[in-house]
C-alpha cells in the first residue's frame, strides 16, 4: 500500500516533536478532542456519552472526554514508536483502522480532521517547525488508516 517511508532524520524529528506534546498527554488529547467536537459537532455522534455536551468548558471537565483524549494519545504514541518499522507500524494501525471501520463505523475523514487539529495545536504550542516536523507523519498515518478501511471493505 504505502511507500511513504520516513527517513531516519524525519523519524527522529517527529519523535522529538511528539515527546513535547505527549509529555502532557491527557491535557493535549483533551484540547484536540474538544476542538474537534466544537469545530465539527457531527463527530460527537460517534460518542454516545458526549452527544449532550454543549460547551467546550463542559467537555474539558468531562472525565470521559479526558480519558478518550488520553487514549488517542496512547494510540498515537504506539504508532510514533514504530515509525521506523513499517511492519510494526501496520501491526498497530491495521487493527485500529479495522475496529473503527467495522465495529465503531467511524467515517475515515475524521482521522484527517483530528490529524489537522493535532498539527494546529503543535503549531500553537511549539511553533511552525514542530508542525512541519510532524506533517509527513500525519500523512503516513492517515494513508495507512485509509488503507486499513479499504481492507475492511469500507
Amino acid at each position: 500500500c504505502c511507500t511513504m517511508a520516513l527517513s531516519d532524520a524525519e523519524v527522529q524529528t517527529a519523535r522529538d516533536v511528539w515527546g513535547q506534546i505527549y509529555a502532557n498527554a491527557e491535557e493535549n488529547g483533551t484540547i484536540i478532542l474538544v476542538r474537534m467536537f466544537t469545530e465539527h459537532p457531527d463527530t460527537k455522534s460517534y460518542f454516545g456519552n458526549f452527544k449532550g455536551m454543549g460547551s467546550a468548558a463542559e467537555m474539558e471537565q468531562s472525565a470521559q472526554v479526558r480519558t478518550h483524549g488520553k487514549k488517542i494519545f496512547s494510540a498515537l504514541n504506539d504508532m510514533i514508536q514504530h515509525l521506523d518499522s513499517t511492519d510494526a507500524l501496520l501491526g498497530v494501525v491495521n487493527p485500529l483502522g479495522k475496529k473503527h471501520a467495522t465495529q465503531l463505523k467511524v467515517d475515515p475523514k475524521n482521522f484527517k480532521i483530528i490529524c489537522n487539529i493535532l498539527l494546529q495545536v503543535l503549531d500553537e504550542k511549539f511553533g511552525g517547525d514542530a508542525r512541519a516536523g510532524f506533517e509527513k507523519v500525519t500523512d503516513v498515518l492517515c494513508t495507512h488508516l485509509n488503507h486499513a478501511y479499504k481492507e475492511a471493505g469500507w
